[in-house]
């Protein structure tokens, strides 16, 4: 990575902050470095248990033993994680694997596949994508994804290709997904900071920077791609769309809550954009409470029973200006939500059973 700008600060906060041996002379600190420490001295609430019952609708296949699943499903035991959706974004052999390894957990478990997207120029590519579909249906498959389409078309796992989510080739599938009950766990995008100049007025450099998309000139842009989402989903009434982490639409709430107004068969799950929200917690409150039966609890950050607890912490108090430097790299700090009771049970649970319940008994 070349160098960032440098950040000036204050000799005091430079020494405070750095972790290197020696501290850095003024003018040295990278912004990359820059690890600011709260000064202000506000109430702190530890949640260890979520307030209500969750099902996490976001999250992939991270173990690699099964004593190591064994300990995920005791760490959600621990705070009141009640299922756990797996996005594999695989097929055939290797969704076959996962089955059998979290099928012995069908309590705690969903196991979701991805789409066989190989060989996309021969003609009967949508007929074998939708036979393979059925077949992971067959072997217990409940949904779809994670699906991909970041601008450079649609990725499935490792497999990919240059035909956006709303391709003519894709119909058939998107239409049997709905047709099966197979909600389409869809990631469009990147939070929009990856899209923009790396400049001095980039709020979010210090993440973009790492994946920045603003220096490639062969990808669809930031709003083209919402472009092809509400095309997919209108084209799609049947089908249950959910769009991961906000549809990358932290930034701009009103478009997606847009699309909430004008699509009943769209929603969104709030994985891993706890750290993008957080620094407007009102406006943000404000949408959860206004779109309380769209939003779905995810996490996409492993199964650390911190990371569980800094998104109650998040979710469910007013604590305010506080970091997690395990999870998030943003300068910026974070705050709660404290949403309102009758939010917290739809978005950690009801939502999702509620839809997963309608969907699959048509």
């Amino acid at each position: 990575m070349k160098s960032i700008p440098v950040l000036l600060l204050a000799i005091g906060l430079i020494s405070a902050c750095s972790e290197s041996a020696e501290p850095p002379s003024e003018g040295d600190i990278l912004l990359k470095d820059y690890r600011p420490v709260s000064i202000y001295k506000v109430p702190v609430t530890d949640v260890r248990k979520a307030k209500f019952p969750i099902i996490d609708v976001h999250s992939h296949p991270y173990p690699g033993s099964l004593e190591d699943v064994e300990l995920w499903v005791r760490n959600m035991d621990s705070v009141n994680v009640k299922r756990t959706v797996i996005l594999t974004y695989t097929v055939g052999a290797r969704f076959d694997s996962l089955m059998s390894v979290y099928g012995k957990y069908p309590d705690r478990f969903e196991v979701w596949c991805g789409w066989d997207l190989t060989d996309i120029e021969n003609p009967d590519f949508s007929e074998r994508v939708v036979k393979e579909l059925e077949r992971c249906h067959d072997m217990g498959g409940l949904g779809i994804g994670e699906l991909h389409d970041k601008g450079w078309g649609m990725r499935s796992g490792t497999m990919t290709t240059r035909i956006p989510l709303n391709d003519p080739k894709l119909q058939p599938v998107l239409k049997r997904a709905g047709e099966l009950g197979m909600p389409v766990s869809i990631h469009v995008a990147e939070p929009i900071w990856m899209y923009q100049p790396m400049d001095s007025t980039n709020d979010g450099m210090m993440n973009a920077f790492t994946w920045r998309l603003d220096n490639r000139d062969d990808i669809v842009d930031h709003a083209g791609m919402i472009d092809i989402l509400e095309d997919a989903v209108k084209q799609n009434p049947g089908t249950t769309f959910i769009a991961n982490h906000f549809a990358n639409l932290s930034y701009d709430l009103a478009q997606l809550g847009r699309l909430f107004d004008t699509y009943p068969n769209l929603y969104a799950d709030i994985s891993a954009r706890y750290a993008e929200t957080s620094p407007i917690p009102r406006h943000t409150r404000a949408f959860y409470v206004t779109y309380q039966d769209r939003l779905l609890y995810g996490t996409d950050m492993g199964y650390a029973l911190s990371m569980y607890r800094t998104t109650f912490r998040i979710l469910e108090t007013a604590d305010e200006h506080f970091y997690a430097r395990d999870l998030f790299s943003y300068h910026w700090p974070l705050h709660g939500f404290d949403l309102p009771d009758d939010v917290l049970r739809k978005v950690y649970h009801d939502n999702a059973e509620r839809l997963f319940k309608s969907i699959r008994n048509k």
